[in-house]
């Protein structure tokens, strides 16, 4: 049987936490940044958490499930 492969798009986009959570970018803060505000751009800059109602499907996708 050969090995399962990991989803690439998923790779790229998620890591790991040192205690098994799954962590993710913002959306909203690659172009057309001039109409937003500074504060806005700011708290997109930060990492967040994978929500628990999308982290089964993520970690399916990372074949950690």
């Amino acid at each position: 049987m050969p090995k399962m492969k990991t989803k690439s798009s998923a790779k790229k986009r998620f890591k790991l936490t040192g205690t098994g959570k799954i962590k993710r970018k913002h959306a909203f803060k690659s172009h057309i940044l001039t109409k937003k505000s500074k504060k806005r751009k700011l708290a997109l800059t930060h990492d967040t958490l994978v929500d628990k109602a999308d982290e089964n499907n993520v970690k399916i996708m990372l074949r950690l499930k």
